[in-house]
């Protein structure tokens, strides 16, 4: 009982951050372009959301905030089957909300929370009911969402190790659809972005997390250790890693796979902390306290992004400035009595959501910070730092 008023809890104070960053961030232009964009599953469950709270950030963010919630809780019911000890498993899910990549997954509205969500109930659904159940799960994640065209590989090869015909015949059937409705994302000739991609990985797990999911699915691999969560994660990682050397890759596609892996990493660490003696565990504990820091530094940097603008001298190189200024701009356009202006292409899409349209009445033209006039201007700083800077002309129609 004590343990799971200990997850409630974690997840309560999870939440709690979560919601009050929403107040924080203003929609960001891929954000725009999914919600005015084509038809998807993720539109339509945000405009659930508006219909219930209205057009606003927090109605924008709600729905992903309940999939991330949701997504640990099933971490932990599938952490089960790994980890003994519900210790274990609290510091597993601990462990999951701190990754920098799954903060940004919980408030950012694109396809990576759903992802995450949709494999880990994909893993409940496969260890704990019949065939049939996630044989339809996985016809409708093909119908809500590209990206799960690589769970549908990585259930083929999955399949030939089971030496299961109709788990091959299934996926390969559901991967021939995904990539016949959506597409694949392969273009470009060779490049080099293999160094990219794993230091965007090492962002996104902090790099200790990252280098020990991946020692561990390699070290699997030679035991044969393996079963789905590692066919889940390796085939998506293996899969980025050789697209990294000809095109750039969407990490927020992959990511979510390799997330998967956690409860392995989990036991392979807890199991290899038990079988030592006390006295030559502390290089175990050193390296769980130095990644537990790391963690919560990142956690801390996600969470006061704003600070950063004190420290840093071009504000547009802060990771989370495409997540800022757009709210405050269409509010002090409001306030000066506009409710439509001529904007560059990105801006004019964020203004759109907080109810300032384009037009060719008024132009707004981003300025250097160090010309601010009182006059006909826009100025938004934080932390008594100005940080977008424009002027506003009224269009002549004479």
């Amino acid at each position: 009982m004590i343990h799971r008023l200990i997850l409630f809890l974690i997840l309560g104070v999870d939440a709690f951050v979560l919601l009050l960053q929403t107040s924080e961030l203003s929609i960001s232009y891929e954000e725009a372009l999914l919600f005015y964009g084509d038809t998807s599953f993720l539109q339509l469950l945000i405009k659930l959301s508006f219909y219930s709270f209205g057009q606003n950030d927090f109605a924008l963010r709600l729905p992903m905030i309940i999939l991330h919630l949701m997504s640990a809780l099933l971490l932990y019911e599938i952490s089960k089957k790994y980890l003994i000890h519900a210790r274990s498993r609290l510091w597993l899910v601990a462990i999951f909300v701190l990754l920098p990549g799954v903060i940004s997954s919980a408030v950012l509205f694109n396809s990576a929370g759903l992802v995450i969500f949709g494999l880990l109930f994909f893993v409940y659904i496969y260890e704990n009911y019949t065939k049939k159940a996630y044989y339809l799960l996985l016809f409708v994640l093909l119908l809500i969402e590209s990206d799960f065209a690589y769970l549908f590989l990585a259930l083929i090869f999955y399949g030939f190790y089971l030496k299961d015909k109709k788990m091959i015949i299934a996926n390969s059937l559901f991967f021939l659809l995904s990539v016949y409705i959506y597409g694949l994302d392969v273009y470009g000739m060779p490049s080099g972005y293999f160094l990219d991609i794993i230091g965007i990985y090492a962002a996104v797990f902090t790099p200790i997390v990252f280098i020990y999911i991946f020692y561990v699915l390699y070290r699997r691999y030679f035991t044969k250790d393996i079963d789905l969560l590692w066919f889940i994660a390796t085939t998506a990682l293996l899969f980025s890693i050789l697209l990294s050397f000809r095109q750039r890759v969407d990490i927020e596609h992959f990511a979510p796979y390799v997330i998967v892996a956690l409860p392995l990493a989990a036991r392979t660490f807890v199991n290899s902390y038990r079988v030592r003696l006390q006295l030559f565990r502390s290089n175990y504990r050193n390296i769980f306290t130095l990644s537990l820091v790391f963690l919560l530094l990142n956690s801390l940097l996600v969470f006061f992004n704003k600070e950063l603008y004190l420290f840093i001298e071009n504000p547009k190189t802060n990771f989370a400035y495409k997540m800022h200024i757009a709210k405050e701009v269409a509010e002090t356009l409001k306030k000066q009595g506009i409710t439509c202006i001529e904007a560059n292409q990105e801006l004019a899409l964020r203004l759109r959501f907080y109810g300032v349209h384009n037009c060719d009445l008024y132009i707004l033209e981003e300025k250097e910070l160090e010309d601010i006039r009182a006059e006909n201007s826009v100025t938004i700083s934080y932390k008594n730092r100005a940080i977008f800077n424009a002027s506003v002309t009224k269009v002549s129609k004479i």
